[in-house]
């Protein structure tokens, strides 16, 4: 069976300015961070606005155990934007890295799961966003990373 929560890959936090807190994680000692790839190589995506998702901005830093990301979403609808509106900065999804996106997406959808939002790569890697915020106070996200990413 698969267990689609097991391995924490990321905790991603949505901020207004990606430049101030990437200074701020920085002074703590957590550097460095380089910035994500544009989100244009997804050849199968179901976000609500998918102007908004390409807009977006990530950066990341690889600690000794865990991804650190900041999400600076753009002023076009979307559920970080809405997020960072109602709540302000903070976090707005924990990742779990999988080996099969399809194969933890149906994990997981088979324990009661809806999903949020999804993309998928033409190699069959990508992410899930499930609708687990309101029972759970965060959002959780598969993702199966393709092979020899930093990121």
């Amino acid at each position: 069976m698969t267990r689609p929560f097991e391995r924490l890959h990321h905790v991603c936090f949505v901020v207004a300015d990606i430049d101030e807190a990437q200074r701020h994680y920085e002074s703590l000692g957590m550097a460095p961070w380089i910035e994500y790839p544009p989100l244009t190589e997804y050849v199968e995506l179901d976000v609500p606005n998918p102007a908004a998702f390409h807009a977006m901005r990530y950066r990341v830093c690889n600690l000794g155990n865990v991804q650190f990301q900041l999400c600076q979403p753009g002023p076009e609808p979307s559920p970080q934007r809405a997020f960072l509106d109602r709540h302000g900065p903070g976090v707005f999804h924990i990742g779990f890295e999988v080996a099969d996106a399809d194969a933890a997406e149906a994990a997981a959808t088979g324990m009661g799961l809806g999903v949020k939002m999804r993309g998928r790569r033409a190699n069959g890697t990508g992410f899930t966003y499930y609708e687990t915020e309101a029972r759970m106070g965060t959002t959780l996200l598969t993702r199966a990373t393709p092979q020899g990413s930093r990121t």
